[in-house]
Protein backbone atom coordinates (compact mmCIF):
# COMPACT_ATOMS: atom_id res chain seq x y z
CA UNK A 1 0.00 0.00 0.00
CA UNK A 2 1.19 3.45 -0.87
CA UNK A 3 2.04 6.06 1.64
CA UNK A 4 -0.35 8.80 1.95
CA UNK A 5 1.49 12.18 0.64
CA UNK A 6 2.07 14.99 3.10
CA UNK A 7 0.09 17.66 3.34
CA UNK A 8 1.28 21.35 2.70
CA UNK A 9 1.19 21.63 6.40
CA UNK A 10 3.36 18.76 7.41
CA UNK A 11 5.80 20.08 4.93
CA UNK A 12 5.87 23.19 6.60
CA UNK A 13 6.63 21.84 9.95
CA UNK A 14 9.08 19.45 8.58
CA UNK A 15 10.78 22.80 6.55
CA UNK A 16 10.75 24.52 10.18
CA UNK A 17 12.33 21.71 11.79
CA UNK A 18 15.16 21.69 9.44
CA UNK A 19 15.46 25.47 9.74
CA UNK A 20 15.85 24.92 13.72
CA UNK A 21 18.08 22.31 12.97
CA UNK A 22 20.28 24.55 11.47
CA UNK A 23 20.17 23.29 8.02
CA UNK A 24 18.66 25.72 6.51
CA UNK A 25 20.72 28.69 8.34
CA UNK A 26 19.00 32.40 8.06
CA UNK A 27 19.80 34.14 4.58
CA UNK A 28 19.70 30.49 2.97
CA UNK A 29 17.76 29.60 -0.20
CA UNK A 30 15.53 26.95 0.33
CA UNK A 31 14.99 24.74 -2.94
CA UNK A 32 13.20 25.37 -5.39
CA UNK A 33 9.45 24.28 -5.77
CA UNK A 34 10.02 21.50 -7.98
CA UNK A 35 13.15 20.60 -6.06
CA UNK A 36 10.32 20.35 -2.39
CA UNK A 37 7.68 18.58 -4.91
CA UNK A 38 10.18 16.09 -5.53
CA UNK A 39 11.85 16.01 -1.90
CA UNK A 40 8.16 15.19 -0.70
CA UNK A 41 6.80 13.32 -3.66
CA UNK A 42 3.89 16.24 -3.54
CA UNK A 43 2.71 17.88 -6.72
CA UNK A 44 4.52 21.66 -7.86
CA UNK A 45 1.28 23.12 -5.63
CA UNK A 46 1.43 21.43 -2.69
CA UNK A 47 4.72 22.16 -2.29
CA UNK A 48 4.08 26.14 -3.45
CA UNK A 49 1.70 25.79 -0.52
CA UNK A 50 3.81 25.35 1.76
CA UNK A 51 6.17 27.85 0.94
CA UNK A 52 3.13 30.38 1.13
CA UNK A 53 2.38 29.22 4.72
CA UNK A 54 6.23 29.74 5.67
CA UNK A 55 5.88 33.04 4.44
CA UNK A 56 2.76 33.59 6.14
CA UNK A 57 4.96 32.66 9.12
CA UNK A 58 7.40 34.67 9.11
CA UNK A 59 9.84 32.17 8.71
CA UNK A 60 10.44 32.99 5.27
CA UNK A 61 10.96 35.86 2.49
CA UNK A 62 10.32 35.70 -0.97
CA UNK A 63 12.64 37.63 -3.34
CA UNK A 64 11.22 37.86 -6.56
CA UNK A 65 12.85 36.37 -9.52
CA UNK A 66 15.42 35.24 -6.61
CA UNK A 67 13.86 32.41 -4.50
CA UNK A 68 12.96 32.23 -1.32
CA UNK A 69 14.99 32.60 1.62
CA UNK A 70 15.01 31.82 5.29
CA UNK A 71 14.27 34.92 7.11
CA UNK A 72 17.64 36.46 9.01
CA UNK A 73 16.96 36.26 12.85
CA UNK A 74 15.73 39.32 14.89
CA UNK A 75 18.86 41.18 16.67
CA UNK A 76 16.14 41.75 19.30
CA UNK A 77 16.72 46.13 18.83
CA UNK A 78 13.87 48.34 18.58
Amino acid sequence: MPAIPLSYVDIAADITARIKAGEYEPGAKLPSYTQLADLYSVSFSTAARAVALLRDRGVVVGAPGRGVFVKELDSGKS
